[in-house]
């Protein structure tokens, strides 16, 4: 009996997993759940019309992908076609939200072509089965589809596959 309840949970689980080629089930986050840095709501149904990148982020992580961060910026990609989206896990650390919020309402102003969100109580951990207590990087299309996921430093071999993915999909 525990067997089966167990793969029922695993189905479950899985099944709201996003995955590659699909477009994942539509997320908002607002009010005490997150949202924008100025209060609005933020929805995955947002990620179409360009190439977005997603970082989903653990602020004890926020540097785990630098490099990525750095090489995405020297491509100066078109942003008519591209745009990028950081969203913070703030469930995920022991930094006082306050804190983390004004952080991020400067990173807002200093980078106005990136969208900065907040995830209060791991929607997108739990929704779409994001790595807790990590740094995520997504790729999507233009039509909202997952391109590339990976949970984890990214190595330089992996940069460069992201890079020319979004090149590819521009």
């Amino acid at each position: 009996m525990k067997k089966i309840i167990l793969a029922v949970l695993f189905l479950v689980v899985n099944s709201m997993a996003i995955e590659v080629g699909k477009v994942p089930g539509a997320v908002s986050l607002s009010g005490e759940n997150g949202g924008k840095t100025d209060g609005s709501v933020w929805s995955s149904s947002s990620l179409k019309g360009k190439v977005h990148i997603v970082f989903y982020v653990d602020p004890d992580k926020k540097d785990l992908n630098n490099a990525l961060s750095a090489a995405l910026k020297k491509r100066h990609f078109n942003r008519s076609n591209y745009a990028s989206v950081a969203i913070i896990n703030l469930a995920a650390t022991w930094m006082p939200n306050a804190l983390i919020e004004s952080k991020l309402k400067s990173k807002q102003k200093e980078f106005p072509d990136t969208t900065y969100v907040k995830d209060k109580k791991k929607v997108l951990v739990k929704k779409w089965s994001l790595a807790d207590d990590n740094s995520n990087v997504l790729v999507f299309s233009k039509n909202g589809a997952l391109l590339y996921k990976k949970s984890g430093k990214l190595s330089g071999k992996e940069i460069k596959d992201v890079l020319d993915l979004i090149e590819k999909n521009l």
